[in-house]
């Protein structure tokens, strides 16, 4: 029997590497000759970078950035190993290395003024490493720059009437008058990018980059209106000069418009960040060879599975033929919609009532133990075939 086993992490507990590995220890106790893949997947938020780099045999780069408020901070980004067989060398970022919300202080949250420069530096680091295939991860940004900081911190230039180069933070782009990239680091051109983006968006409008998610950053509503007003001009600036329209992109809002900055500067491709992250694992073709998939989540419900990584493994599994198996701290909902989506059978992690906190102390032995107990009924099963 062959094991493939995907789980993402779960937050405050585990990596997803640790994950893998607690759901392989307990399998192997029932079936010892069990061959085994362990490959940790993420969606494309945090801890993406980790499970890339440990599914593929990977390196973690440190490097010090820019920070949202313009301070240094120590950021990282990974290179996958040669596991990931990809034709050329490949990135991974989380821009929440970068520029995340975490990374500011509550009491100094201010999006007009934070940047995304950082995330422009670790693509630039990216380069110097040689790869020219990067994946960016934009979930848990602090900014409202329209990936303004990240295109600047890239060579180009994003001037004031009197030709000045912008300063940082989205409240600027109210000023901008002209761009342009006749500096952008050359090596873009022959660059893949590819941006994990799960939100659908607009730039602006109510549901755009400054509505739905200014708040959040610390705007109050005349910061709203203001940031809304000065992305539409970005947005005009950018078709002017650049030639592309970014204005109702579905997931240009995202990550406070740096999704619109990431097509517009760099020709990114915004795609759903489960599904790209397994295609650049190759997901697929492990299950060539898998007679049933083990994933785990913390929390499982139907939004769980439209998009995210779990759904996303069930489905692909689902078509492939192959069961799927997901070992889970709790389920919201009536399974049986569950098992619709794809899922065989659904096993929770708490063998005894306990509170949410000692669940999360105790998670590698609970995920252990469930693994176990998913192979001995997987186990009988054979043997009532059998018989």
């Amino acid at each position: 029997m062959h094991l493939l086993i995907a789980p993402q992490a779960l937050k405050g507990s585990l990596t997803a590497a640790e994950t893998a590995q607690a759901l392989a220890q307990g399998a192997r106790v029932v079936m010892p000759d069990v061959t085994v893949t362990e490959l940790p997947i993420a969606d494309g938020g945090e801890g993406t970078v980790a499970a890339m780099v440990a599914a593929t045999g990977g390196e973690i780069i440190p490097a010090t950035v820019t920070g949202p408020l313009g301070e240094p901070v120590a950021a990282f980004f990974g290179i996958l190993g040669e596991a990931a067989g990809t034709a050329q060398k490949m990135a991974v970022i989380e821009m929440a290395a970068a520029s995340g919300l975490p990374l500011v202080p509550p009491e100094q949250r201010d999006p007009r003024i934070t940047t995304t420069w950082g995330t422009g530096e670790l693509i630039r680091r990216a380069l110097d490493h040689g790869c020219r295939h990067i994946l960016i991860g934009i979930g848990g940004s602090a900014t409202n720059d329209g990936g303004a900081g990240m295109a600047q911190a890239l060579g180009a230039h994003l001037l004031d009437e009197a030709g000045r180069e912008l300063p940082p933070g989205g409240a600027a782009l109210a000023r901008l008058a002209r761009i342009t990239i006749d500096t952008l680091d050359p090596r873009l051109r022959d660059t893949i990018v590819q941006v994990a983006c799960d939100v659908d968006n607009p730039l602006c409008g109510p549901n755009g980059a400054s509505a739905i998610y200014g708040p959040q950053k610390g705007a109050t509503p005349a910061m709203v209106q203001e940031l809304d007003a000065a992305l539409c001009h970005y947005a005009a600036i950018i078709q002017r000069d650049l030639g592309v329209d970014v204005l109702d992109l579905p997931g240009a809002g995202a990550a406070g418009g740096l999704g619109a900055g990431l097509v517009a500067f760099l020709q990114a491709q915004l795609l759903p960040g489960a599904q790209l992250v397994l295609d650049a694992l190759r997901f697929e073709q492990h299950l060539t060879t898998a007679d049933l998939v083990i994933t785990a989540e913390g929390h499982l419900d139907r939004q769980t599975l439209r998009g995210k990584s779990v759904g996303t493994v069930a489905a692909t599994a689902q078509a492939h033929g192959v069961p799927v198996v997901v070992v889970a701290g709790g389920v919201s909902e009536d399974e049986h919609a569950l098992y619709e989506m794809g899922i065989a059978a659904i096993v929770p992690l708490p063998t005894e009532p306990m509170t949410l906190a000692e669940a999360m102390q105790m998670a590698a032995p609970l995920v252990r133990r469930a693994a176990e107990r998913a192979l001995r009924l997987i186990r009988l099963g054979g043997r009532l075939h059998a018989a």
